[in-house]
């Protein structure tokens, strides 16, 4: 059954046109049949823009994501056989281009008196440019048969599906949308697919159009492949084959045929990364973390006999890693967190439970097992059959002392900013926060003195010894 698409609904839409199931949703029903369909994106011909929002409007919230594009986004009622909201992509069949700065514009040509073969023209790659025309058995069916369907398949999508391979639809596809190219790269590590011989052959003869994409788009699709392929190294080491990785992410690319002597690791600097992002956790803060936890090694590097040092390569790490995710435009959170794990990817185990605060504190309580995963990954990716068991051990210590609920941040202060300044007779400013701070660190290292009256003690003798200064 198409998620949203009510019987009454599909009725009214095949009375006036034809309905087709297109793009990912259908793909990824081809590639698991048996699973139950979360989305859907639906093809209408045959019905004008504004006919078709006339239809949809009385069984939800219609949004018109832009004239120009021909495309809906709607959002089912809630209903009895649908008790939460649905929103599917409702489109017409268009042609259309990249254009303008970084690709972010599209000249889009829609009509739905288009036969649907010419939007599926307009399309990626083969796997993606079918079309699954719907009716009333075929939509409230739980699932459908490749050989029985009457799919639509001009590209031969099917073929390519069953030999798992990444096939551009038409020769100049990279050059009207060049972000395809990490497109096909985020398929294939997704999929386990490989890319077609051809197709590799013009994404490493367009790797260099990969710089005119804005950088938004391009950390949508490096997110998508850290988060959705449980192998990202597939399409990692696929963007440095063809080229891409030296123009998206050149601080990674230093890494390739950096070496690592001394018997601690069995890979180069890059192959290593790469091993560390598929051993982390599905996320994309911890897959990130291990995607820049050694990228100024090869910056670092000092060799001797018998091996190599990279001393600071964490703290330089955490330097080039604000610099890369700044430039792909991600978040400020994102970029804090990343750069936090990379700066403390080297800890040792503290021997003191008042050195355990401090590590805890320094990279945060949301943070530190994310440390602790980096670690992991870290060692699996050494390729020497090391054994995390020390880590293991050491979460354990950890777990226990957050037990305690320790004061780790100011916001754990018995007394805040409002009693620091009435009873030193303060204003609102810096010295406000650096008398909190400087009560963080006593009970950081004494949990004992979070206390309202010994707080206000250590508060007044920082604050006269700040106004000897």
């Amino acid at each position: 059954m198409i998620p949203g698409l009510s019987q009454n609904l599909l009725k009214a839409i095949l009375a006036k046109g034809r309905l087709y199931l297109v793009g990912g949703s259908l793909r990824d029903r081809l590639i698991h049949p048996d699973l139950a369909p979360k989305d859907a994106d639906l093809l209408v011909t045959g019905i004008p823009l504004e006919e078709l929002t006339r239809i949809l409007t009385p069984f939800g919230k219609v949004d018109l994501v832009g004239r120009s594009f021909g495309v809906l986004k709607f959002t089912t009622h809630t209903q009895d056989f649908n008790p939460q909201p649905v929103t599917l992509d409702v489109s017409l069949p268009r042609k259309e281009a990249s254009t303008g700065v970084g690709h972010k514009d599209f000249a889009v040509d829609y009509d739905p008196g288009l036969p649907v073969e010419s939007d599926l023209g307009r399309r990626d790659f083969t796997i993606n440019a079918m079309a699954f025309p719907l009716d009333e058995r075929t939509a409230q069916g739980s699932g459908f048969t490749v050989k029985e369907t009457g799919l639509i398949d001009p590209y031969r999508g099917q073929e390519d599906l069953k030999e798992r391979l990444i096939r551009l639809v038409n020769a100049r596809a990279f050059e009207e949308d060049p972000l395809r190219m990490l497109r096909a790269v985020q398929f294939a590590a997704r999929f386990e697919f490989a890319i077609e011989e051809g197709t590799f052959r013009a994404m490493k003869q367009d790797a260099r159009l990969i710089a005119t994409v804005s950088p938004e788009r391009i950390q949508e699709e490096l997110t998508k492949l850290l988060t959705k392929a449980d192998k990202p190294s597939i399409g990692l080491f696929l963007m440095q084959r063809s080229g891409l990785m030296k123009e998206v992410l050149p601080e990674l690319e230093e890494g390739v045929g950096c070496d690592q002597p001394g018997g601690y690791h069995a890979h180069d600097v890059f192959k290593h990364t790469l091993m560390s992002v598929d051993a982390s956790p599905k996320a994309l803060i911890p897959r990130l973390a291990a995607l820049f936890h050694d990228v100024a090694k090869p910056r670092t590097r000092e060799v001797f006999d018998g091996g190599a040092t990279f001393y600071g390569h964490d703290k330089t790490g955490a330097l080039l890693a604000e610099q890369a995710l700044t430039r792909l435009k991600y978040s400020n959170e994102v970029i804090d967190k990343v750069t936090r794990l990379v700066s403390a990817h080297m800890f040792q185990a503290p021997e003191t439970e008042r050195g355990l605060r401090r590590l805890i504190r320094k990279v945060g309580e949301d943070q530190i097992f994310a440390l602790l995963d980096l670690r992991r990954a870290d060692i699996v990716a050494q390729g020497k059959g090391g054994s995390s068991k020390d880590v293991d051990e050491f979460e354990k210590i950890i777990r226990e002392e957050m037990a305690k609920k320790p004061p780790l941040s100011t916001r754990d202060l018995a007394i805040d900013g409002k009693d620091v300044m009435q009873e030193l007779g303060l204003t609102p400013g810096p010295l406000v926060g650096k008398v909190l701070n400087h009560l963080l660190e006593a009970v950081l290292d004494e949990p004992g003195l979070n206390q309202i009256k010994a707080l206000l003690g250590l508060a007044k003798r920082y604050l006269e010894e700040h106004n000897k200064e």
